[in-house]
């Protein structure tokens, strides 16, 4: 794809890209403006259109249009690529090294599930009961239905089916993009839809809820060449500019959570969509700033929730505050409807993530009780080892401290004592099992190589025994790794490589499958049953011819 980016870069003015979020004024040679990231007070981000590059020297960031982009964006290269593909006029089809079954896949599935959107959107005007409870009901004005493209899939079995066949779609194509259930109806029907829309404003998915009685009450796009709910944001393309204008986000549970709080004025709003919040998305996100406030429920599982974000953010370097002034209201959803100046009065009312949780533990336990000091410090020190700042984890340790009565001295004995036994339990766990926790660097890329060949070089003759990802994005990791591998080639053979690069892979699983058996043995008593099953194993591997 190298061919690719230099004809995208060739098209596309640097100062024309980065201008689309900075506002830039010339100075000599060099253009400046203010950080999009907003931690400079004096214009501190510089671009350079002789040499095509930018560098923000408050924020340390730098580089071409791409990795402009993906972290303007919040998006991978792969993303960035086909939104500047798109922008620049470059049919990226022309340039895959390989196999274009999977780009031609991507590109119908798109097709399909835009047409799907704009289907929706007419069957939500033509039907007055619907309209009645998306614009009375649920309160939505028309500028938020037509923001969110909001629409209805009707009843009928087939109905968005028939369409879309008419326009020429297989039903393959159709499955491709998570539109038929597993008759080979409609996945959708009764329900009002929301499409899930990409950073690039593709939809590549939606969340449906039933109009009336039913379950399930949403009913989501399952994983798709184009989906995956592990990485997506809902209302991200939305609220992005609001992000980056105001330096804040705020992440709520529910996407009408979302969508209520755009149409009350907080438009940094976003959702996780349906699945607990991820590495991926706390990346995304603290790309595009550093203020991170979350809107859960006070609830069993919000606490839950919140936990895990902590902890997430914490190996991430990312702090994170929490609304929580709901005035009686169960969500921001129902506080919206409330009084939207309550909403936007909460969010600005934020407080620090450990606060919140730290409270919320005292108010569930009664600290006179012996017992529920022992707990309260548990929770308390587990939480605070992923408080990463020194002078702000003492803070919270000379807090901890005064609320259970102790010396923080004692708090901190506690806490280096849990740590070593965390450390020596860890310990243990990779000495019993030192090399089947992950895949090793040199395996994972003989994988990788190999899994390329077999989609994208065509491999047929040579048996891979490895599943294809069904991800989108690792099957466009994939098709890089094979682009990388094979554009310097001349006349490759992919079939006599696979062969090869086949047998080196087998000789490494084999060699580390006796190197995980015999750090085995250490911990086995040598005159153990199990212990001679372990050597005959190992004998076994080291005579076979695989």
């Amino acid at each position: 794809m190298q061919d690719a980016k230099e004809e995208i870069k060739s098209r596309l003015a640097v100062e024309d890209v980065v201008g689309q979020y900075v506002e830039l004024k010339r100075s000599g040679r060099t253009l400046k403006g203010h950080s999009p990231w907003g931690v400079d007070k004096t214009p501190s981000f510089m671009v350079s259109p002789e040499k095509g590059i930018w560098h923000d020297f408050s924020a340390g960031k730098g580089g071409d249009i791409f990795t402009f982009v993906m972290e303007v964006e919040g998006i991978s290269f792969r993303e960035a690529m086909e939104k500047l593909a798109a922008q620049a006029g470059v049919d990226l089809t022309k340039y895959s090294g390989g196999d274009r079954g999977v780009t031609k896949r991507k590109l119908r599935a798109k097709e399909a599930l835009e047409l799907a959107t704009k289907y929706y959107q007419a069957c939500l005007v033509r039907d007055r009961a619907v309209c009645e409870y998306v614009f009375y009901q649920r309160n939505m004005n028309r500028g938020t239905v037509a923001e969110f493209r909001i629409g209805y899939a009707p009843a009928s079995g087939k109905a968005l089916l028939s369409v879309l066949k008419k326009r020429g779609f297989t039903d393959q194509e159709l499955d491709s993009a998570g539109l038929l259930n597993r008759f080979g109806s409609d996945m959708f029907r009764g329900r009002v839809m929301i499409p899930f829309i990409d950073t690039t404003g593709n939809v590549i998915g939606f969340t449906a809820r039933i109009v009336g009685k039913g379950e399930p009450k949403y009913l989501n796009t399952t994983e798709t060449i184009l989906f995956n709910k592990s990485r997506f944001i809902f209302g991200l393309h939305n609220a992005k500019e609001a992000i980056r204008r105001h330096g804040f986000v705020v992440i709520v549970e529910g996407n009408m959570d979302v969508i209520s709080s755009h149409q009350a004025g907080v438009k940094e709003a976003v959702a996780t969509s349906g699945t607990a919040m991820t590495e991926q998305h706390l990346k995304a996100l603290s790309g595009l700033t550093s203020d991170i406030r979350l809107a859960y429920d006070g609830d069993a599982a919000g606490v839950k929730a919140t936990e895990r974000a902590i902890m997430l953010a914490g190996d991430l370097g990312i702090n994170l505050s929490v609304i929580s002034d709901y005035h009686g209201a169960k969500d921001p959803d129902e506080l919206i409807q409330k009084d939207p100046a309550l909403w936007q009065q909460a969010v600005e009312n934020k407080i620090p993530a450990v606060d919140w949780l730290l409270h919320k533990y005292e108010e569930n336990l009664d600290l006179r009780e012996a017992p529920a000091k022992k707990q309260y410090s548990d929770v308390a020190l587990k939480l605070l080892s992923y408080v990463h700042d020194e002078i702000e984890r003492a803070a919270y340790e000379e807090k901890v401290a005064k609320k259970l009565g102790v010396g923080v001295e004692i708090l901190r004995d506690k806490g280096e004592r849990l740590n070593k036994k965390i450390e020596q339990a860890a310990s243990k766990r990779y000495l019993k099992q030192p090399k089947t926790s992950a895949t090793p660097d040199h395996i994972k890329k003989m994988q990788d190589s190999l899994l390329a060949l077999k989609i994208y070089g065509k491999v047929q003759n040579t048996i891979i025994p490895l599943d294809p990802p069904t991800d989108a994005t690792e099957l466009a990791d994939l098709e890089l790794v094979f682009a990388s591998d094979h554009e310097n080639i001349a006349d490759p053979n992919y079939e006599v490589e696979a062969a090869d690069l086949l047998t080196r892979y087998n000789q490494e699983i084999k060699r580390e499958k006796i190197r995980t058996l015999s750090a085995r043995l250490d911990d086995i008593d040598e005159d153990s049953d199990e212990y001679e099953e372990i050597l005959r194993q190992i004998t076994d591997l080291q005579i076979s011819r695989i």
